[in-house]
């Protein structure tokens, strides 16, 4: 029987909600789920991985990254919150940073994004960057996203993550 794990890192809860749909879509008995900030060494005895994490900067934290790196001939599939709008380019480029830190004898699976709601002092970061009249057009834009944000992951979200473990585990088998 093949072993599942559910592994993540989520700084506003975004991320966690999102760990919560796939551990729920996975088709198996055998599945476990971690927070990795909770752990202090979270074993790598699974045979197939959903690893998690917020992104900042285009990346995941450096503890995600060194996990990756101890997963071995695994089966990984990747999943990620991200303030910024559904962007397949952006989304493309930060599932190739990560990527690049799987095994190379390890098999990539695929990977989730969706929007995730920032902190407060994000806003308050555009919100002062509005104060130069060269920057106003884009901390506008910015705000906006923000605010849109605030609604992530919404429902939609969730389901989409959801059926993205069900494919998989199904294809994978039990």
């Amino acid at each position: 029987m093949k072993q599942y794990k559910v592994v993540f890192v989520s700084k506003t809860g975004n991320t966690k909600k999102v760990a919560v749909a796939i551990y729920n879509g996975i088709v198996s008995n055998s599945k476990d789920i971690v927070d990795l900030e909770e752990e202090e060494h979270c074993n790598t005895d699974a045979d197939v991985y959903f690893i998690g994490f917020w992104v900042n900067r285009g990346s995941a934290s450096l503890d995600i990254l060194e996990y990756l790196g101890e997963l071995e001939g695994k089966k990984i599939a990747l999943f990620g919150t991200c303030g910024f709008k559904k962007d397949e380019e952006y989304e493309k480029k930060i599932e190739q940073q990560i990527k690049a830190w799987i095994p190379e004898d390890a098999e990539y699976l695929g990977s989730f994004f969706c929007q995730g709601k920032m902190g407060a002092a994000v806003r308050r970061k555009y919100e002062q960057m509005r104060e130069d009249p060269k920057m106003e057009k884009v901390a506008d834009q910015m705000i906006r996203n923000y605010d849109e944000a605030l609604l992530h992951p919404d429902q939609a979200d969730l389901d989409r993550a959801y059926q993205f473990a069900k494919e998989i585990s199904e294809k994978i088998g039990v």
